[in-house]
């Protein structure tokens, strides 16, 4: 089966891909660049990423820029998907949710009224293990967005490896902060895994924060050999 990856860079859509590629043909990726940064459905740091990312891969990228509206931006989607249908003959979409039902359900609406199959393969899985199976699998994860207490801007670009695996597992335990990020506390952007045939470079950023909320801003990458 032909599969299209909704795909914003970070490690959940990274992982998801991950897994489809392991018993299907991914055939591309489709990404929305949303202007609001407040998006309800789609990542934003570092969105522009993706198309190295993509190279990278060595997959071809649908991308569409979004208002980001509510609603309205899944029409946007709906056109992105369609368009992978009609261009790369995909037959599903993979997508990172883990925990979100809002964004699950309206992609899987899509899907239906576009005759495709929906797969969430990360769907209720636990977070903390899926952060330990990226770290263990060799994918270099990158905090790029804190929006919850404690977090502030010593976060911003730290690696996630057993430290912070460690250290975010604790403020689950303290005050019930979501691990992996489902509750909008942290985003990510992902540097190399193992199906990346270059790995991702930072030649420049910048970090954007005030108290618990701030950026990590790639502003010049490049692709490095492995």
């Amino acid at each position: 089966m032909k599969l299209g990856v909704l795909f914003s860079g970070g490690k959940d859509s990274t992982l998801a891909l991950h897994k489809a590629a392991e018993k299907e043909e991914v055939s591309c990726l489709i990404t929305l660049r949303s202007k609001n940064p407040e998006s309800y459905m789609f990542h934003t740091p570092n969105i522009d990423i993706t198309t190295l990312q993509a190279h990278a891969l060595g997959l071809p990228l649908v991308a569409k820029v979004t208002e980001g509206k509510k609603e309205a931006e899944l029409d946007d989607l709906q056109e992105a998907i369609a368009e992978a249908k009609q261009t790369f003959h995909i037959e599903g979409v993979v997508t990172g949710a883990v925990e979100s039902v809002y964004q699950a359900e309206r992609v899987q609406r899509i899907c239906n009224r576009l005759d495709l199959w929906c797969f969430n393969p990360l769907w209720k899985q636990n977070q903390k293990a899926l952060l330990e199976e990226l770290f263990g699998a060799g994918f270099k994860v990158i905090i790029s967005g804190v929006f919850a207490y404690p977090l502030d801007e010593k976060w911003l670009g730290k690696e996630i490896n057993a430290d912070i695996i460690r250290k975010l597992v604790a403020l689950q335990q303290e005050i019930g902060l979501s691990p992996s990020g489902e509750g909008g506390e942290i985003e990510t952007t992902v540097l190399d895994a193992p199906l990346f045939k270059k790995k991702i470079e930072i030649l420049n950023y910048t970090t954007e924060a005030k108290g618990n909320s701030g950026v990590f801003r790639i502003n010049q990458a490049r692709l490095a050999p492995k």
